[in-house]
Order: C-alpha cells, then structure tokens, then sequence
C-alpha cells in the first residue's frame, strides 16, 4: 500500500458522490476478476499495468484508463494505467468536456489527436492521454491486463500481444447521445459507471 493522494478538491467533492454499492451484482462479476488479478500482482511485488482497449480509444478507454488510475490512488494502490485501440482517431471532446465537468484539470496541445494533460491531484504526476493503438510505443510495459472496454474490440481482436491477462469489461458508447439535447448527461452517466465500477475494484483490491 502506497500513501493516499488528495485529489483537486472540485474533482473529490464529485468523487464522494459516487457510490459503490449501487454496483450490480452481475458487473460485480467481472469486475472481481480485475480486482483479483490486480490483487495477485501486489502479493507478488509486481507491477500493475492496465491497459483498457476500444476500437477508437476515443471514449470508453480513455475514460477507463483515467478512473482507474484515480481509484488506485486514492485506495493507496499503485498502478500503470494506459488505454489504447485497434486504430488511433482522437479522444472524443465531448468525453474531454465530461472529465472537466468532473473536476479535472485538463490542458490541450496540437491538433488533429490533440494531447491532453489531465490533472487529478498535487500530489501525482498528470496523465497524458491522446488516441493511439493498444501497442502504440508509449503502451509498451512487459507484463500487463488487456481490458476490453466495447464490443466490437472485443470480438474483432482476438490476441492481444503481450497480455497475460484479458477482461471483457464492456461499456455502452456514449457516442449514442452525439447531438442530442441529452448529450451531456448521457457522457456524464457514462463516465459516472465507469468511475463507481473503478472505485469498487479497487476498493476490494485491500478491504477494509
């Protein structure tokens, strides 16, 4: 167990609004399966390395790849987290202005992929997240999971090099609301499962 970081304190007040035990029994599942792993590689002094996979990695992956790495830290679990897909576009910016809505700090350069620089906490490096492939270079660690976060990902990319591990995790596309007066909310929700089911895992990775 590592030191718990204090979160920015827009992005706590909307953490502690999350819930954990409104988790489903039948994602609870699943997700105890990336609990159990996650739980083995501490045991065994090893490093945690997530790598949450969509077909864009454009939404659901990078959401995944951001919550997870908060919900670790904030447990006192140290881990890797990085999120990749079968092709690179860019990090969706309706699901960049639901993070910000969150209470992250996130800062943008270039164009076309812009990368982001999200900030969770004072007390953490910041998180560089732009659309890339699973195995783009900067995804590149020894051992790590491959969680596949959508369907079509799931389905259409059988092997996954490099992972001892595979987890359908699978999320519905907030791409469904694009448009639509309920666009926001439907982000919001989504990254609102995504936050809870994280914190439930990594809340029973050392239950109290």
């Amino acid at each position: 167990m590592n030191k718990k970081v204090e979160l920015l304190p827009a992005l706590q007040a909307w953490v502690a609004q999350l819930d954990i035990r409104t988790v489903p029994d039948e994602r609870r599942q699943v997700l105890d399966t990336l609990t159990a792993y996650v739980r083995e590689k501490i045991n065994n002094g090893q490093d945690v390395n997530l790598n949450f996979i969509c077909t864009h990695n454009s939404r659901r992956s990078q959401l995944s790849q951001i919550w997870a790495k908060v919900a670790a830290v904030t447990n006192g679990i140290r881990i890797k987290s990085f999120s990749g897909g079968t092709e690179a576009t860019a990090f969706n910016e309706r699901a960049v202005a639901s993070i910000r809505r969150s209470g992250f700090e996130v800062s943008e350069s270039g164009t076309g992929n812009p990368v982001y620089t999200v900030v969770f906490s004072g007390d953490c490096q910041s998180l560089k997240c732009f659309s890339k492939r699973f195995d783009d270079p900067s995804n590149q660690v020894p051992q790590f999971a491959a969680i596949m976060t959508c369907s079509d990902a799931d389905e259409n990319c059988p092997f996954i090099p490099g992972a001892e591990k595979r987890i359908p995790l699978r999320y519905e596309d907030p791409k469904a609301f694009d448009n639509t007066p309920g666009e926001a909310a439907g982000y919001d929700a989504r990254s609102r499962q995504i936050a809870t089911e994280m914190f439930y895992v990594f809340s029973q990775v050392n239950p109290k």
